[in-house]
């Protein structure tokens, strides 16, 4: 291959570029990103960088002495994919020619309609959304935060620190019960109501009030909330809409096998856009999390360069870690494969729990909340489990 273009310029892409160089691709290598920014670390966003603990170069994910020889595309997105003619189109009208993709364009905050255009509501994916949110929390006052997930409740946490007075709104009965599983997912929300967050469960949102600025949340039970600042927390979509008509197979993302290989020859997919196949889970899954797109480029990588003549391996079990009001939280694997769950160390009112999800008797996933060696120790043993 004479020339890789790689398609997004956040972690994933810049892991499938590193990827490249250490696998011995000395060829042209170009890097388009859609933000105007070099690539950055995401997951202290909704933590210490909203908090003010972390300067903005800090989270530059390139070292000072880092140079992968590439060709930097910044601040324009891709508009479509030309498989035929081996080129992407830009925005801006450029194309990039090439031999070989890697498409990484990660996904979008999803949004709430209604909202568009109303001052004081925010989503949280992207520097350029830390930032402004960051301004408006720096002032105080009462925030709503819709969407009990992972960035939902670490936005709470961070605003709870800095003195706001906070609420979260979460449609499902139990907040993270998806990810978590009902009982895990309710002894970690638990964490809100111990430091005093109002936790509102079971009830969607119709709507927000306000004429040029949001003034309250409306529920779908008629109850108002009011709010000076709205963080909209409810999941994002990948970021595929470009490849439609490309002749690339879609589905909740780019359909991949379980090494990044998609349905066309000469392309890969990593990152939160990719829905590879999970051996382990039997199924395809997208995995939104900073592990994956730091460590899965390795495999689609050598795909790439093989021109698809090796067999793809068993990605790692799905790890991902959040920080909330002074508690890590670590998990590792499918709560959804399992049909038990128990705490084998520490205890749920403690929040201190090590608990390990099991299937007809074997391990498939692992939850800590301060128990990092435990953690570390049955996350191994996930791995080494066929």
């Amino acid at each position: 291959m004479r020339t890789v273009a790689v398609v997004g310029a956040s972690l994933a892409g810049l892991s499938a570029a590193r990827s490249l160089r250490k696998q011995g691709y000395d060829g042209r290598l170009v890097v388009v990103g859609d933000e105007p920014h070099r690539p950055y670390d995401r997951p202290p966003l909704s933590k210490e960088f909203l908090a003010g603990t972390l300067a903005e170069a800090e989270l530059a994910l390139e070292g000072d002495d880092e140079d992968l020889v590439a060709e930097w595309l910044l601040g324009t997105r891709a508009v479509a994919l030309d498989h035929r003619g081996r080129k992407v189109r830009l925005a801006d009208g450029r194309e990039v020619r090439a031999d070989g993709f890697v498409l990484a364009t990660g996904a979008a905050a999803r949004t709430l309609p209604g909202s568009e255009g109303l001052a004081g509501v925010h989503t949280l994916r992207t520097l350029d959304d830390a930032r402004a949110l960051r301004d408006e929390l720096a002032r105080g006052g009462r925030l709503v935060v819709i969407g009990g997930g992972f960035i939902g409740a670490e936005v709470a946490s961070t605003a709870y620190a800095l003195g706001l007075e906070v609420t979260v709104v979460e449609a499902a009965p139990t907040p993270l019960a998806g990810p978590l599983g009902e009982a895990m997912g309710a002894v970690v929300s638990g964490l809100h109501a111990d430091h005093g967050v109002r936790l509102v469960c079971g009830v969607g949102v119709k709507g927000l009030s306000g004429e040029s600025r949001v003034d309250a949340v409306l529920l779908e039970d008629g109850r108002s909330l009011p709010a000076d600042i709205v963080v909209v927390g409810v999941g994002a979509r990948p970021n595929v809409e470009w490849l439609e008509g490309s002749g690339i197979a879609l589905d909740n993302g780019v359909k991949c096998g379980a090494d990044g290989r998609t349905s066309l020859a000469g392309v890969v997919a990593v990152g939160d856009c990719a829905n590879w196949y999970d051996p382990r889970a039997g199924h395809h899954r997208r995995v939104e999390h900073w592990t994956g797109a730091r460590e899965r480029p390795d495999a689609a990588i050598a795909t790439l360069l093989a021109q698809g003549a090796v067999e793809p391996g068993v990605p790692r079990p799905p790890y991902f870690w959040s920080d909330q009001y002074g508690v890590k939280i670590q998990f590792a694997g499918h709560a959804a494969a399992a049909d038990s769950v128990t705490v084998e160390a520490g205890s749920a009112d403690g929040r201190d729990v090590l608990a390990v999800y099991r299937r007809a008797g074997d391990p498939v996933a692992v939850l800590g909340m301060n128990q990092p060696r435990l953690f570390t120790r049955w996350r191994k043993q996930l791995a080494a489990t066929p």
